[in-house]
């Protein structure tokens, strides 16, 4: 880490209405410990990244840290928190006031395609999250961020067709979409030619939206789940 981006990452004191110095103060401090973890975990991997080096990126006392995190798994777990908020949040801006839903899909995955090429999001989100937070954590912090967006999404597409499913369908279809997305994410990331992966993805998911488009248009229905049920 170069000493500029240690020098923005030093510790500010932000004037904020209503809020002691102190409060300020260890926001400011909390922040900064992200901050410095994010670019030294994507620099350099978990294992390899000590927390007495984010200290001194921080220019804080290590008691200062362990007075926000509990250690270095904690602090990677905020990390990991932050950049899955920012991508959930730069896949929702391009869905909005889109109103086609087979454009929005389109949008939508174009959007995540981008995200899974960062260098922050790779390392810390794909890479390095299912081991450091364990398999189950991680599912349950990446369904709490993103899967909100496919469904979003699922919702959109199958309301393009007179289609009649209730939420337990809407659901089953969106968990298969997120699975899916969540795996073509981890082959674009994991890519030599992470480009050319996209470009494959997006192909696919397109073949695969143009089915269902062509379905809603010409009014065929889709299976419910209740006639396997019954048989």
């Amino acid at each position: 880490m170069t000493k500029s981006s240690v020098h923005k990452l030093v510790p500010k004191v932000p004037g904020v209405p209503g809020a002691s110095r102190r409060a300020q103060y260890s926001a400011s401090t909390k922040r900064a410990l992200i901050d410095v973890a994010e670019e030294l975990f994507t620099e350099n991997g978990y294992a390899a990244t000590s927390l007495d080096s984010i200290v001194a990126g921080a220019r804080v006392t290590k008691g200062a840290l362990y007075h926000h995190f509990s250690g270095k798994q904690a602090l990677f777990e905020a990390v990991f928190e932050r950049v899955e908020s920012n991508a959930s949040k730069a896949i929702q801006k391009s869905l909005r006031g889109e109103r086609d839903p087979w454009e929005k899909a389109m949008l939508g995955l174009r959007a995540f395609l981008g995200v899974v090429r960062e260098p922050t999001y790779r390392r810390v989100v794909i890479l390095e999250g299912p081991a450091v937070l364990g398999y189950a954590r991680f599912r349950e912090q990446e369904e709490r961020s993103t899967f909100a967006n496919v469904l979003e999404i699922v919702r959109s597409v199958l309301s393009a067709g007179k289609w009649d499913l209730d939420e337990d369908m809407l659901q089953t279809f969106a968990r298969i979409f997120f699975g899916a997305m969540s795996s073509a994410g981890e082959s674009v990331s994991g890519a030599d030619d992470r480009e050319a992966a996209a470009a494959r993805v997006e192909a696919a998911i397109s073949f695969i939206l143009m089915g269902f488009q062509s379905l809603a248009e010409a009014g065929v229905e889709l299976p419910t789940g209740a006639e396997q049920a019954e048989a």
